[in-house]
C-alpha cells in the first residue's frame, strides 16, 4: 500500500507559514534603528545573492519569452512591493495591528487567482471576500481614531496585501512551468539591480547602525522571509493536496499576533483579537467557497436533437 503524502505536505506548509509569521514582528524590531528603505530593499539584496548562488549551483535554464514579463509581476509584488510597503508602514504602527490588516492576504490571493485564471466563482465568494475587506478596513479605521480615518500606514498595508496577492497568484501559475523555488529565485535576481540601487540610496541617506539583535532580525528577513521560507511553503504546495495546504496560511496572522506579544511586548486588546478573528474567518470562508466546485450546468441540446433521441 502506498503511504499517504498528505501529512508531509501539510507539515511542509506549516513550516513555511511559521517562517513567514515572524516577518512582521522582526520588521518592526528592525525599523527601530534601520531605515524602512534599507530594510525593504536590503533584505531583497541578501536573498538575491542566495538565489543567484542556488540557480548557478543547480544549473537552471534561463526563463524565456513572456516568462520574464511574468517574473516581473512576481518581483514587483513579493520582492519590491510587499517588503517596502510593510517596512514603511511598521515604522509607525504596531506589529499586531499590521498582522490583522495583512490577514486579508489569503482572500486577496484567492481573488487574484480567480481573476488571473478567469474563473467564475459563486456569488458567495465575492460577498464573503468583500465582507473580509470591510472588516479589515473597519478595524484599521477604529484603530486610527474612528470610521473613515485610515492612517497612511493602513493604506500602505492594504497596498502590500494587493501587491503580495498579485505576486503569489502569478508566481503560483509560473511555478508550474519553472518550478517553485526557481520562480522565487529568478524573481529575486530580476529585481536585484533595482534593490541594490535602493539599498545604496538608503545607506547614503542614513548609514545603517543597529544593535546585534536588530541585525539578527534583518538577517532573518533576508535569509528566511525572502528566501528559505518559500522553499518550505512551495514544497508543501507541491506535495499537496494544494487545497488543504493553502488554507494553513490562515494561521499566519494568529501566530504573528502571538509573536508580537511575546517578542515585542505589545498588549493585545480586545479590538485586535476580535478584528483579527473576523478577518481570518472571512478569509477562510472565501477560500473554502472558491475551492468548492461550481455546479455543473445542464447540457443544452437542441429541441430537434432531443426529439430525435426519443424517437
Amino acid at each position: 500500500m502506498i503511504p499517504s503524502r498528505r501529512p508531509t505536505g501539510l507539515w511542509w506548509g506549516l513550516l513555511g507559514v511559521a517562517a513567514f509569521s515572524f516577518t512582521i514582528p522582526f520588521t518592526k524590531l528592525a525599523v527601530a534603528s534601520l531605515s524602512p528603505l534599507f530594510i525593504g530593499s536590503g533584505r531583497a539584496v541578501v536573498a538575491a545573492v542566495l538565489a543567484a548562488s542556488a540557480l548557478a549551483l543547480a544549473r537552471q535554464r534561463l526563463p524565456h519569452g513572456l516568462q520574464w514579463a511574468r517574473l516581473g509581476m512576481v518581483a514587483a509584488g513579493v520582492v519590491v512591493g510587499f517588503p517596502l510597503l510593510t517596512s514603511f508602514a511598521l515604522s509607525t504602527t504596531p506589529a499586531s495591528h499590521g498582522a490583522v490588516v495583512v490577514a486579508l492576504l489569503p482572500a486577496a490571493t484567492a481573488t487574484a487567482a480567480v481573476l488571473r485564471g478567469r474563473e467564475r466563482p459563486r456569488l458567495a465568494f465575492w460577498f464573503i471576500t468583500g465582507a473580509g475587506a470591510l472588516a479589515a478596513i473597519a478595524f484599521a479605521s477604529m484603530q486610527s481614531g474612528g470610521f473613515g480615518q485610515l492612517h497612511w500606514a493602513d493604506v500602505l498595508l492594504l497596498g502590500a496585501v494587493v501587491a503580495a496577492a498579485i505576486g503569489y497568484a502569478e508566481g503560483g501559475l509560473l511555478a508550474r512551468e519553472l518550478g517553485a523555488w526557481q520562480t522565487v529565485s529568478w524573481a529575486l535576481v530580476l529585481a536585484s539591480p533595482l534593490m541594490v540601487f535602493l539599498t545604496a540610496i538608503a545607506m547614503a541617506q542614513q548609514p545603517p547602525s543597529a544593535t546585534p539583535v536588530q541585525w539578527a532580525a534583518f538577517g532573518y528577513l533576508g535569509v528566511v522571509s525572502m528566501f528559505l521560507g518559500f522553499f518550505a511553503w512551495y514544497r508543501g504546495l507541491a506535495i499537496g493536496p494544494m487545497a488543504q495546504v493553502s488554507q494553513i496560511q490562515l494561521t499566519q496572522p494568529v501566530l504573528t499576533i502571538c509573536w508580537a506579544g511575546l517578542l515585542l511586548g505589545e498588549a493585545l486588546t480586545w479590538t485586535t483579537i476580535i478584528g483579527g478573528f473576523a478577518v481570518i474567518l472571512c478569509a477562510g470562508a472565501a477560500v473554502r467557497v472558491r475551492l468548492k466546485p461550481a455546479p455543473a450546468e445542464p447540457s443544452r441540446l437542441p429541441v430537434k436533437s432531443l426529439q430525435s433521441a426519443e424517437d
